[in-house]
């Protein structure tokens, strides 16, 4: 396991998309993670439906990986991807479709072995101030931060047991997951960072909501206990946009656990590069 890029939040951004196809066509990474918020927000119209036609960007992004693929043929890298909680679940079908294209694999709730690594995906993140719910859950009890709204309430694309929503946390699927984690050595792709880091700090300096001042560390509690009980060798991130312009910076470690984030709120594509064996010169490219 060599060069690696990392990406998120791309939101259906045309002219990301082909910044990153020219990219790994040129460098020909061994592997690209994407940790979600892929598709385009006016995807979704709140409605249980979805008509993707032949001029969506779920036919672009398709078609995009199919000519990458075959331009590079053995260098295609391995592309290990989650959902966002702006994408729309039931877009799945369609991650999964371009999972059965060998095109990439759909990490959701899923744990690959890739050269006696594990990669495991997990998309769900902590309660927001928005009312599409599809990703979103309690993270460690039925806890709402204040100013957000909770899994209980909102939109959602796909039906989910009211039980589930009331009673499912982060936490406890996340202790789930690691049951399916055999290896030593472990990557984790999040959408959510980690609690009180430099990869979770939102723009919310000064907001009040009923004279109460609002977090601004908006990250999961449960993924920040995850990472300090079981110490995966990284985590890669995504979510938060404007964390690094605000903190400035793109990464922090937990123990020994190193954590990316590739969120950006800027026009140009955030590229996270790094090789494993070697996360001390990982470096972050603005395109």
């Amino acid at each position: 396991m060599n060069q690696s890029f990392l990406v998120s939040d791309i939101h259906g951004s045309i002219d990301k998309c082909n910044k990153l196809f020219e990219l790994i066509r040129t460098n020909k990474p061994d592997q690209l993670f994407i940790a979600g918020d892929i598709f385009p927000s006016s995807v979704f119209r709140f409605s249980k439906s979805f008509n993707i036609d032949e001029d969506s960007f779920f036919a672009f992004l398709t078609n995009g990986l199919k000519k990458l693929n075959a331009d590079l043929g053995v260098d295609y890298p391995k592309i290990f991807a989650i959902l966002g909680n702006d994408d729309p679940k039931a877009l799945e079908e369609l991650m999964i479709s371009m999972e059965k294209s060998e095109l990439l694999n759909y990490m959701s709730d899923n744990v690959i072995e890739l050269e006696g690594y594990a990669i495991a995906g997990y998309s769900y993140v902590p309660p927001t101030p928005f009312r599409f719910k599809d990703w979103e859950k309690y993270d460690v009890s039925r806890f709402t931060d204040h100013g957000a709204i909770s899994p209980e309430e909102g939109i959602r694309t796909v039906p989910i047991d009211p039980i589930e929503i009331k009673y499912s946390t982060i936490h406890a699927d996340l202790k789930k997951l690691k049951e399916q984690i055999v290896q030593e050595k472990f990557i984790m792709l999040f959408h959510s960072p980690p609690y009180k880091t430099n990869l979770d700090r939102a723009g919310l300096d000064g907001k009040m909501i009923e004279h109460i001042q609002v977090d601004v560390h908006v990250g999961s509690i449960a993924i920040r206990k995850f990472i300090e009980e079981h110490q995966p060798v990284l985590t890669l991130h995504g979510h938060i946009h404007e964390s690094t312009r605000i903190t400035g910076s793109w990464k922090d470690k937990i123990e020994n656990t190193v954590c990316f984030n590739a969120a950006h709120d800027g026009k140009e594509l955030s590229v996270i590069q790094f090789d494993i064996n070697d996360l001390s010169s990982a470096e972050r490219i603005l395109i």
